[in-house]
């Protein structure tokens, strides 16, 4: 029989037939979301990053710590994907998404390559920031202290214990590092997009927090499904530890965005991105079947137009093209 994890006795080349068809939606959504950032002109953004007037030195710190965590974060959630996840999930048809996703990622890693060398951007600068830059160095720590079990060639997801594991380093690969620690990024990026400033820079951002918000909602099936299978995992004890790593995630991304915006632009404050960062926390624990632990509300519900955007209309009026399908994108 088909299960997550530890149906040895299925054949893993074997994708007929299809079990789990929340992960083939899955796939076949990303590959209706396809892109390269080579097709986004960046002309404009070249000029504006140059002119001498043309951004304050807090728009382009914003922009550069921005660039500074994404630029190494996809590598690390690829990262889990090749090394780990997919080693773990018996599941084939989940294995055709991780082929997926993880071609997305080297996609969103090509981004900042693309974003680098069209600004003229000091590599060195940009790809060691998530060792010199403490707000950035923290998130990028815990996400790989939270999944480094998964890492170890000795795990296995056998016995309650390792299935907890597992479960534990998915949420914080999926639901932390993806689902809350790229979004308050997504929240000040788009923001430019909205204010007509580095619109190449800020629709590729758009773009990703697309093919994320697949990403995240097949982690968190993926999560659901694995609890449903094996309910004896999610004791009441597990579920406050659960809670409590998403809780931190919350609190280092805040700490991150108040070391981003020290003053506040653009209509952007850090006590703004905390309310956000809150409720995103609330959304991604109530997904994955848990209590909600804020209570706060959304200051920028304009993040839900950008992703649930219909193909006839052109957000904010720039050059994004518009992908085939909007599938089931939901933002949260």
């Amino acid at each position: 029989m088909k299960q997550m994890l530890n149906a040895s006795e299925v054949d893993p080349n074997k994708i007929l037939p299809i079990k789990y068809e929340w992960a083939r939606t899955h796939y076949k959504n990303g590959v209706n979301n396809n892109w390269v950032p080579e097709e986004i002109p960046m002309q404009q953004d070249i000029e504006l990053w140059k002119k001498k007037d043309g951004l304050n030195e807090d728009e382009k710190r914003m922009i550069m710590w921005n660039l500074g965590f994404f630029s190494t974060a996809e590598s690390l959630t690829a990262n889990n994907i090749v090394l780990s996840i997919y080693r773990h999930l018996t599941n084939p048809e989940s294995r055709q998404y991780l082929l997926r996703q993880a071609y997305e990622e080297a996609v969103h890693t090509e981004t900042f390559i693309y974003c680098c060398d069209s600004l003229g951007l000091d590599p060195d600068e940009v790809y060691n920031m998530y060792v010199n830059i403490p707000s950035i160095k923290a998130k990028d720590d815990y996400v790989v202290d939270l999944t480094k079990s998964i890492l170890d060639p000795n795990f296995t997801t056998v016995g309650i214990d390792n299935m907890q594991r597992f479960v534990y380093d998915l949420v914080g690969y999926y639901v932390i590092m993806e689902g809350i620690f790229f979004y308050a990024g997504f929240a000040m990026m788009l923001s430019l997009l909205r204010s007509n400033k580095m619109v190449g820079v800020g629709e590729q951002f758009q773009y990703i927090l697309r093919d994320e918000t697949v990403h995240l909602a097949f982690g968190s099936d993926l999560i659901n499904t694995i609890v449903q299978e094996n309910p004896e995992i999610w004791t009441d004890k597990f579920k406050a530890e659960v809670t409590d790593s998403i809780k931190k995630g919350v609190e280092l991304e805040v700490m991150y965005a108040k070391d981003c915006l020290p003053r506040g632009i653009m209509g952007l404050n850090a006590e703004m991105i905390k309310e956000y960062m809150q409720y995103i926390g609330d959304r991604r624990l109530e997904r994955i079947g848990l209590a909600k632990a804020y209570g706060s509300e959304n200051p920028f519900p304009w993040m839900s137009e950008i992703v649930d955007l219909k193909k006839e209309k052109n957000f904010f009026e720039t050059r994004v093209t518009e992908y085939k399908h909007r599938g089931e994108l939901a933002w949260d």
